[in-house]
């Protein structure tokens, strides 16, 4: 055949894309990316995808070998995850997102099925939960009930969510950590409140649950997985921890009735019977084997060497960012997360802010991930953050991290956080979120100086501080049209 292109020019017109890409590998990106540091690890999930390249998931009968890979993938998950459990069972999904979105829909589905009740339920969220829950809520239409975390802990308190329970409440989540700080909600306390009013609750243990297990000091922390008496679903990422390609994650079930919820099934039409556990119908298998085949490669003692570079490497960089002046460490996380905020118990001149810390550390090579403050429902606040994801690989690269953000902190050290232009800010006071149209989003991003053809090459900082100040309809709404427009 005569291709238009050659295969090498495709290739190479590909790698000249990649160039503008973040660094996906050597431990310069601290966030999105979860690389192991071994390359032959890396080869074998390509080569397992490779083989399963032509397969579809819509139909494991006519595809068998899904069904194994998927049944093996949900078997090593109840072991870690509910170890002398019975009844346990689940499926393989795309990604932490559906996972999650699937989970609130089973429990959407459980509600009206018990109450006998055709109206919304109510999702019972804390205010640092996953997006992906609030996603849920709008994609299935649930009410949203968002709870404030504890403002030094960032954790859910189980009283709290006592206080929340009513007869409408369909799911109460919890995480594993939470991704912002790292923070392990009280699972126990916070399950033990939701059995007494019998509503379930879903722990997300999308980016935690597949290295808490084998963290340091695991076996003397309370329990939190499936374990614990009044969780009904877990959600785990092995495209994160698990060191697959995206994506493929495992969500698990206490029981068949709660699982079978998530499935769609039609033979009301004149094609084939549609039975789907998912949201997809034709689905990818190559991120499904590649995740088997590092599974099966490294095993549980594999799992334990990685978790414990980690582990060495979050705590050399806590004592790094404990000794910069004008920083801290927010709460006390568990595992491999960290956020970073301003330590504000010192003279402004010595004060650090988080976000110019990431853009500074970004002119250095390393790409940190700033994130927004935010006032909680309680009106306390939760600070800006940078947050970091640390990976094996970190520990290699881990005295040029700390001498990089060291000297990124020395950069900016005295230097004010970044705030919103206050003409901008009484201009956006009088817009409407209705009347925001594609065009007058355009010229709004024009006034905050933002021009989505060059993408986010400039201050991060500056961007953020905008979030902070815009009403969070408008932030959200010019949000979607800048990522519209820079994908145009």
């Amino acid at each position: 055949m005569q291709f238009e292109q050659s295969p090498q020019d495709v290739l190479a017109r590909l790698d000249e894309l990649r160039e503008a890409d973040a660094p996906t590998s050597g431990g310069r990106l601290l966030s999105y990316v979860y690389d192991s540091g071994i390359a032959e690890l890396d080869d074998l999930a390509g080569a397992a995808a490779r083989k399963a390249q032509p397969l579809n998931g819509l139909d494991p009968t006519t595809f068998p070998s899904v069904a194994a890979l998927e049944r093996d993938l949900v078997a090593l998950a109840r072991s870690v995850l509910a170890d002398g459990v019975d009844g346990v069972v689940g499926s393989v999904t795309s990604g932490g997102t559906e996972s999650c979105m699937l989970a609130v829909k089973s429990a959407r589905d459980t509600w009206r099925a018990v109450t006998g009740r055709e109206d919304r339920p109510t999702l019972v969220i804390g205010s640092t939960a996953h997006a992906a829950f609030i996603k849920a809520a709008h994609y299935l239409d649930l009410r949203l009930r968002v709870l404030p975390v504890d403002p030094d802990t960032c954790r859910l308190r189980p009283d709290d969510v006592a206080a929340a329970l009513d007869d409408s409440v369909a799911l109460v989540v919890a995480s594993t950590p939470s991704y912002p700080h790292g923070a392990l909600d009280p699972i126990t306390e916070i399950a033990e409140v939701c059995a007494a009013q019998g509503v379930p609750v879903h722990v997300d243990g999308c980016i935690g649950a597949w290295v808490l297990p084998w963290w340091p000091g695991a076996d003397t922390r309370p329990l939190w997985d499936l374990r614990v008496p009044g969780v009904a679903s877990l959600s785990v990422d092995l495209h994160k921890y698990g060191y697959a390609p995206k994506g493929v994650s495992v969500l698990l079930y206490r029981d068949r009735d709660r699982h079978r919820r998530q499935w769609f099934a039609t033979s009301a039409w004149p094609g084939y019977a549609v039975v789907n556990p998912t949201m997809l119908g034709s689905r990818t298998v190559m991120p499904i084997a590649a995740g088997w085949a590092v599974s099966k490669a490294l095993g549980g003692n594999g799992f334990d060497e990685l978790t414990g570079r980690i582990a060495r490497s979050a705590a050399h960089l806590r004592a790094v960012i404990d000794d910069i002046d004008g920083l801290r460490i927010v709460g006390d996380p568990v595992g491999p997360l960290l956020a970073v905020a301003t330590d504000t118990s010192i003279p402004e001149d010595r004060r650090v802010d988080p976000h110019r810390w990431a853009d500074a550390a970004r002119e250095l090579g390393w790409v940190l991930q700033p994130q927004p403050g935010r006032t909680q429902s309680d009106g306390t606040v939760l600070p800006r953050t940078t947050h970091l994801t640390l990976t094996p690989v970190t520990e290699a690269v881990a005295d040029d991290l700390a001498t990089a953000v060291t000297k990124a902190a020395d950069a900016v050290r005295g230097v004010p956080g970044a705030v919103a232009p206050e003409d901008f800010i009484a201009a956006a006071d009088h817009i409407r979120p209705e009347d925001l149209t594609s065009e007058n989003c355009a010229a709004v991003l024009t006034l905050a100086g933002l021009d989505p053809t060059a993408g986010l090459g400039g201050s991060m900082a500056d961007l953020l501080a905008l979030i902070e100040a815009l009403p969070e309809p408008v932030a959200e709404r010019l949000l979607i049209e800048f990522l519209a427009r820079f994908m145009e």
